[in-house]
This record gives structure tokens, C-alpha cells and sequence, in this order.
């Protein structure tokens, strides 16, 4: 899909530093247009290398996507296989440019359950792309975020760590993200308004940004809506800007 406006004004704007999405509405993309679910998956991996070059275009450091939660092993077995088939391809198509464009791949999630010629792909590609630094790519991958925060609990209980010891920064450095900034701006779309067991501790404070744009169809231009969005908040995180009466 060509974009709207070559030129964006990026002038006098916060972009923030990291940006995740929850990639959604493939399915319903594919139901509209006559195809099948499969087809609406295929379109929004290919759609993952535009957003890839808007975010390098726009300067954010950090981009997290949602590929694949752990709750996505209850979906139909051959829609499954599919999905894993088409991250084994992006991997196969994308792994050399994203190295060339400066894109450091990092994984968040388990391997558990995923097989292992596909588990050897993704530590090849962490490996060969992470002394880059132009881009921190985040791939939930058999994510989810509550199994995240328990994972953490464990390791920290078995690490002996004392509670009195515990703070919020000690955990984080539990976590899939540990020495990554948290989320600035969270993005959604398909018009959907929940947070799918998606980063839940990292994005207390994040801005949310829902659009109805199906993630096929989510572009540069739809990319910099957000970020024009983000603008446009307050961020208290928790606080207040003027002084009480």
C-alpha cells in the first residue's frame, strides 16, 4: 500500500524512545478481502519490514512486537504450523537486510514447545545481529506476560534474594527486557482495547494508542498518527503538574 505523504514533519516532535505494538487483526484483514486466515498472517509479516524502516526513519530506538503469545498454541493446530512456517521464512528473507540496516534482534518469551530447527534460526539470528545498535528490534515470541513475571519470581526465589532486598528496579532486571527503557507509547491495532497479557509490568506507565487500521494495513503514515498522539499527552506518571491548591 502506497503511503500518504512522502514528507513528514518530524519537526519540534518527542519521539519516543520505545515503541511496541500489538500486531492484531490479520485474521479479520484476510476475512474482508475473501482469503484465508493464513493470507491476513502473510500480509502482516510482510508488513513488519515498513514499519521497521519508518521506526529507523523516525529515529526510535527500541521497537517491540507481539508476534506470538503463549495463549496462541490453543488456535487451530494447521494455523499453528502455519505461523510458525512464516516466522521461519522472515527469518530466512529478512535476517540478512535487517543486519545490513543496523537491527539488533532480541527474543522475549520461551523456546519451550517450539521446534528446534526453528530455535536454531532465532539464537543464529540474536547472535549475528547483536552487537548492532541502530535499532533494537524485540520479538515476543512465545510471550506472554504474566508467565514472564512468575518466570521472574522463580529465578529471584532460587537466586535467594532477600525481601527487604526486592526493589521495582531489581526485578526488572529479571525480566525478558532487563536493561531496556520501558515502553513509551503502546500501540494496538484493530480497533481492539485490551493489553493481552502483553508486557504487563513494563507498560504501567506507557501510553496507549488503539486504531482501527488492521495491522496489514498500519503503515508509516499510520506510525506517525501515534507519535503526533503521544504529543499530545500529559505523562504524570502518577504525578501532578501544578501545585496543589
Amino acid at each position: 500500500m502506497a503511503e500518504r505523504n512522502s514528507h513528514l514533519d518530524l519537526a519540534g516532535l518527542l519521539i519516543p524512545t520505545h515503541v511496541a505494538i500489538i500486531m492484531d487483526g490479520n485474521g479479520r484483514w484476510a476475512k474482508k478481502r475473501g482469503l484465508p486466515r493464513q493470507a491476513g498472517h502473510r500480509a502482516g509479516a510482510e508488513n513488519l519490514r515498513r514499519i521497521i524502516n519508518a521506526c529507523v526513519e523516525f529515529k526510535i530506538k527500541i521497537l517491540t512486537i507481539y508476534a506470538f503469545s503463549t495463549e496462541n498454541w490453543g488456535r487451530p493446530e494447521m494455523e499453528v504450523r502455519g505461523l510458525m512456517k512464516i516466522i521461519s521464512r522472515v527469518i530466512d528473507q529478512e535476517l540478512k537486510d535487517l543486519h545490513a540496516q543496523g537491527v539488533c534482534l532480541h527474543h522475549l518469551g520461551s523456546m519451550s514447545g517450539v521446534a528446534p530447527s526453528l530455535q536454531e534460526k532465532v539464537h543464529r539470528a540474536l547472535e549475528l545481529t547483536k552487537d548492532n545498535d541502530r535499532l533494537i528490534l524485540n520479538v515476543a515470541f512465545n510471550y506472554g506476560g504474566r508467565a514472564e513475571i512468575l518466570q521472574a519470581v522463580k529465578q529471584i526465589l532460587a537466586d535467594n534474594v532477600a525481601p527487604d532486598a526486592l526493589t521495582e528496579d531489581l526485578f526488572s532486571s529479571y525480566l525478558f527486557t532487563r536493561g531496556l527503557p520501558d515502553p513509551d507509547l503502546v500501540i494496538r491495532t484493530s480497533g481492539e482495547l485490551r493489553i493481552s497479557n502483553f508486557l504487563i509490568w513494563q507498560a504501567a506507565y506507557s501510553e496507549y494508542y488503539p486504531t482501527p487500521v488492521y495491522w496489514p494495513d498500519f503503515g508509516r503514515d499510520d506510525l506517525y498518527e501515534a507519535i503526533l498522539a503521544f504529543n499530545q499527552r500529559e505523562r504524570r506518571f502518577g504525578l501532578v503538574t501544578e501545585s496543589p491548591v
